[in-house]
């Protein structure tokens, strides 16, 4: 019988990236809405804090495993900004592009244009796992000043992979799931996963 964990998102990205990794390990991912979960807060300053609280959030409603991921832009010449708010950095309601547009403002007149974007996960076996199982990823690149690309989500049209010389929004999805920090981030917590025999 499948193994079954909740994960702690309603996003469609996010479930099919995670669900096609974990199927190679007989695990079934279920999405937190399914199961009536509400989204948690994110209060903490940190990736790490706030996908651990999402994660303990899950799996206390549900009294299964679940996973939690928190990630974002992390620009330098802005001091980490926009980080753990990048979802919500113009504010409420969120908006892609109202995001990126404030980024593009704020490094006008910037040379630093370096970013990365930085992916933590956290899966809980349950709500107070003494002992979660974290794992993270980064993608180094930096922010353009025009969008290029109608793939992926977020900053992508914006973030330049120096390597492929294309945006984040420009790699086809195979290419993005072999670098992203998302993509990384999981395949180190596969790894943690099967190390533990969990």
């Amino acid at each position: 019988m499948m193994k079954r964990i909740v994960l702690a998102s309603n996003n469609a990205g996010k479930l099919k990236e995670f669900s096609r990794l974990f199927a190679q390990l007989d695990i079934q991912i279920v999405p937190q809405g399914e199961l009536g979960v509400t989204e948690a807060e994110e209060p903490f300053d940190t990736f790490v804090e706030n996908a651990l609280t999402k994660a303990r959030h899950a799996s206390r409603a549900t009294g299964l495993p679940a996973l939690a991921d928190d990630s974002g832009i992390c620009v330098p010449a802005l001091g980490g900004a926009p980080g753990v708010y990048s979802a919500r950095f113009a504010g409420e309601p969120k908006s892609d592009a109202r995001n990126n547009e404030k980024l593009v403002t704020e490094l006008s007149g910037k040379q630093d244009r370096r970013a990365w974007y930085y992916a933590a996960l956290v899966l809980v076996r349950h709500a107070d796992d003494p002992q979660p199982l974290i794992a993270d990823g980064i993608l180094i690149g930096e922010v353009l000043d025009a969008p290029r690309g109608d793939g992926g989500f977020g900053y992508d049209p914006y973030f330049l992979v120096p390597q492929f010389g294309k945006t984040a929004a420009e790699l086809d999805p195979d290419e993005k799931a072999a670098i992203s920090h998302r993509g990384k981030a999981l395949r180190a917590l596969l790894e943690k996963l099967k190390e533990t025999g969990l």
